[in-house]
């Protein structure tokens, strides 16, 4: 089974800027996320799609092979099938078989190559057209605000508070990655349908990176539970 991961990095990214290559516990942000894939057994080969040659030049150097995104499809408003879409057409021009297609992303650098070999072996044993990696959230009660400012709990009945035990599994999907089959992402231009399964990770591994502060925390994380991945600090 050929299974491809595709990283999509934009040169342009508003919360810190050249976000995916400022330095996390002393490589590249992106860097973590190609050496983790590479590491993966049931990953055959790694893309990174940029519209910017930095990133570009420093994916080759850790060892992905590379797409040159377009700009109309790497701004603010591109979405990210766009690219995903155009990384298949790239594949199908080259004549590069694919099975599935893998998509992390590189703001989630807290997890391991295993992540992406139990989740993939699932995702084959069970017949699976897209998968996403999620954590476990038992209690997660979330209200939201109307445009009248009338409040709404729209995961729970606050009139009827159920105990935790009663609820069953809820998963929260955190972007980590996602597991789909180039028919799918073709046919409903979305990284899910058909049979949808889900990868439960550790809820340690389900911080993403969009503000500054976001890295200080999650190299907290990196160091703290992944030490073996992170070069002691001097």
């Amino acid at each position: 089974m050929e299974s491809i991961a595709v990283i999509l990095a934009r040169g342009g990214s508003r919360g810190i800027p050249r976000k995916n290559v400022t330095d996390f516990c002393g490589k590249p942000l992106i860097a973590w996320t190609i050496e983790q894939a590479l590491a993966a057994d049931t990953i055959t080969s790694v893309w990174v799609s940029s519209d910017d040659a930095e990133i570009l030049d420093v994916s080759r150097r850790f060892g992905a092979e590379t797409i040159s995104r377009p700009p109309a499809i790497a701004d603010d408003v591109a979405s990210s099938e766009s690219g995903w879409l155009h990384a298949l057409d790239f594949f199908d021009a080259e004549n590069i078989p694919i099975d599935v297609l893998v998509t992390p992303q590189c703001t989630s650098p807290v997890r391991t190559p295993d992540d992406y070999d139990q989740a993939i072996r699932t995702f084959e044993r069970d017949g699976l057209d897209s998968l996403f990696s999620a954590t476990s959230v038992p209690d997660f009660n979330l209200w939201r605000e109307d445009g009248d400012g009338i409040l709404d709990s729209f995961t729970y009945d606050y009139r009827r508070r159920e105990r935790r035990q009663e609820k069953g599994d809820q998963f929260l999907e955190n972007g980590s990655f996602w597991l789909t089959r180039p028919h799918i992402m073709r046919d409903l231009g979305n990284r899910l349908g058909g049979n949808i399964g889900v990868w439960c990770m550790e809820f340690w591994k389900s911080f993403q990176i969009d503000e500054p502060e976001d890295l200080r925390f999650c190299e907290t994380l990196m160091r703290n539970y992944l030490p073996e991945q992170v070069a002691p600090v001097r």
